[in-house]
């Protein structure tokens, strides 16, 4: 047969199946209204595996089973969120246990921020909060949430990714962890300076005492200098004990902030390799509310440990439309090669798009929370 006949004959086929899809997506319809009239969930994974199960007994040959069971699971995960859509359109929007507020009530509020005074978290801080603001400092993140969650404090602000030096994975434990939420973020420049005590020149230092990333983002300064390298806990934990030893020889790598603190001389500045270096601060609360003017959306789920579980989650993002701008993924304790995926994307809360994707994602994969809109 001529190519041009075979053409024909598949172009015959596929209009043949789009007759059929049209005809089934309208029976899910109907599927959709009997679910609603009843209260009945949309996802019932039973149901579905026995479908696939069915279907592929149909086939003649392995190829054709496998290529069946793929078919067959998009054109289910279709009818899932139309029948999601129809769900929102026959007035159960499903409501989300967040509430819109014009503006956070920051006014006499109490922040917490984890590392000693001087370190970039103020410095975050005090350009989201201003300069009048009622603080406390924490040694340890962890102890940052505690505050929030025992209502010592009223916001918290903590790093969760550096433009080098990646995300902070500690903080995506703690926000599936503790039940408080993201009402902000703070992108401040990280501009690193070697600091002394006062008196101090270059000629005199011999040690210098920094955060391990730190020491990192300035290795290309450092290495033009025979210097002994100390890693502490943070920034501000090495300007601190500069200070404090009042030892000329003596330097930390820390913000000019910290200089400001600890009454410290900045011996140089800038020393960092990279200019673009940035720090993205999240500001969390132990409420679940969001600014209705809020473009972004910050969620964690799991997924089953199963071949395309993952990618039948993110399809929820493409049906609507949402875009979504970051995925990163951590292992979940205690069960070997298992992660927990968290994601950012833009929206609102208050988005019908939005409410459509959660819904289809809390029905679909394991634990899914949303960690804030801001």
């Amino acid at each position: 047969m001529e190519l041009t006949e075979l053409r024909e004959k598949i172009d015959a086929i596929d209009s043949e199946i789009v007759s059929l899809y049209e005809r089934r997506m309208e029976i899910s319809r109907q599927v959709a209204e009997y679910k609603i009239a009843v209260g009945k969930k949309v996802f019932d994974r039973q149901r579905e595996a026995e479908k696939i199960s069915k279907v592929k007994s149909l086939t003649h040959n392995e190829f054709n089973s496998f290529c069946v069971e793929e078919l067959f699971e998009q054109i289910m995960s279709m009818s899932r969120k139309l029948q999601y859509r129809i769900l929102a359109e026959g007035g159960n929007p499903g409501k989300l246990p967040f509430i819109g507020v014009d503006r956070l009530d920051t006014k006499n509020a109490r922040v917490v921020f984890q590392g000693a005074e001087g370190a970039y978290s103020q410095a975050a801080m005090v350009q989201y909060f201003g300069e009048a603001v009622d603080s406390i400092h924490v040694e340890s993140f962890r102890d940052a949430m505690i505050a929030l969650e025992e209502g010592s404090a009223d916001f918290a602000v903590l790093p969760i990714e550096n433009s080098t030096a990646g995300i902070v994975s500690e903080i995506y434990d703690l926000l599936q962890e503790y039940e408080n939420y993201i009402v902000g973020e703070q992108i401040i420049k990280i501009e690193h300076c070697l600091l002394g005590v006062p008196g101090a020149g270059l000629e005199d230092i011999r040690t210098v005492y920094s955060h391990p990333q730190s020491l990192m983002q300035s290795s290309k300064y450092l290495a033009l200098h025979d210097w002994h390298q100390v890693s502490m806990q943070n920034n501000a934990f090495a300007a601190r004990k500069v200070a404090g030893d009042g030892d000329r020889t003596q330097a930390a790598i820390a913000g000019e902030h910290a200089a400001k603190v600890y009454g410290l001389r900045v011996l140089q500045e800038k020393i960092n390799h990279s200019g673009t270096n940035s720090t993205r601060f999240i500001i969390v609360t132990n409420q679940k509310i969001y600014k209705k003017d809020a473009g972004k959306v910050s969620i964690c789920f799991e997924v089953p440990h199963e071949s395309g579980s993952l990618y039948h989650m993110l399809s929820h993002f493409i049906y609507n439309h949402l875009n979504m701008t970051k995925i990163e993924s951590r292992p979940i304790e205690d069960r070997n090669w298992e992660y927990r995926f968290f994601i950012d994307f833009e929206g609102n809360l208050a988005d019908s798009a939005v409410k459509n994707a959660l819904r289809g994602l809390r029905e679909e994969a394991r634990n899914m929370k949303i960690l804030g809109n801001y």
